[in-house]
């Protein structure tokens, strides 16, 4: 391993760390201090400053970049919207008819939502508006709307009133929205009472599943939702790569790839 000359400016500390998180993921302040030849309170110092400026993600023995997952709804919907319909068509399989289904608030739930096969003959419960307008009037969906302030940001209906709803649900199957995803982090979000919901949904759940884009895969966000272990399925696209998906599996998560997108992922 090359060793960086230090000391180092802290600033051209924390962009080799960057470019590190880019690259790689995760990076472990163990390591980073023998390589800078710096002490390991330096580098978790400098850890800290760049969480604290919104550039990482502290976890346990060192950082994870952050999900880039942290935009409105509005501006997701425009996002990769085929490699979105590419999950989406391989997550609707996992439905089964006569079960209840919930659909967490996301872009990728809605492609989940609209590849539903027709007369399926499933109760859908959501709290996110565009879905259930997505739904309304399609044959075998029984549509279950869950009530609340509609954070405008998630676009999913949260707080006191979705929580009391959706204690009432006993669900088979499970979509829920990940804005992360990584084997120690567990699936993460970026807005506290949103975690909240998709927590008391994921933990009563019968099955939970998660379709991500590969970008969230091994990385995270402020608050935590769940371990890898309450996911029974982990949808994926047709690239992740396997050194990202092995550990999850070795945890139980059963992972599905899409089929692949024709042309350029990105």
């Amino acid at each position: 391993m090359s060793t960086t000359v230090f000391p180092a400016l802290p600033d051209e500390r924390r962009q080799i760390i960057l470019d590190r998180l880019a690259r790689h993921g995760r990076v472990l302040a163990g390591d980073l201090a023998r390589e800078f030849g710096a002490s390991a309170d330096t580098i978790r110092r400098d850890l800290r400053e760049m969480a604290a400026a919104g550039q990482c993600r502290r976890v346990y023995g060192g950082a994870l970049p952050l999900s880039p997952a942290s935009g409105s709804l509005a501006a997701r919907r425009t996002e990769a919207p085929e490699r979105k319909a590419a999950l989406g068509r391989a997550a609707a399989a996992l439905a089964r008819p006569g079960e209840i289904v919930f659909f967490d608030a996301g872009s990728t739930n809605a492609a989940i939502a609209r590849a539903l096969a027709p007369g399926l003959g499933v109760t859908v419960a959501t709290n996110a508006p565009d879905i259930a307008a997505d739904l309304v009037g399609r044959p075998g969906v029984e549509l279950i709307v869950i009530g609340g302030r509609v954070d405008p940001r998630s676009g999913a209906a949260l707080g006191a009133r979705a929580l009391r709803d959706a204690l009432e649900l006993r669900v088979d199957l499970a979509f829920l929205g990940a804005c992360a995803v990584d084997l120690r982090a567990g699936v993460a979000a970026f807005d506290a009472e949103e975690a909240e919901f998709k927590r008391l949904i994921a933990e009563r759940a019968k099955a939970v599943a998660a379709a991500v884009t590969t970008d969230k895969l091994g990385t995270a966000a402020p608050f935590a939702v769940a371990p890898v272990s309450l996911l029974t399925h982990l949808v994926v696209e047709a690239d992740a790569p396997e050194e990202a998906l092995a550990p999850l599996r070795r945890a139980g998560v059963r992972v599905h790839r899409a089929e692949r997108v024709g042309g350029a992922r990105r």
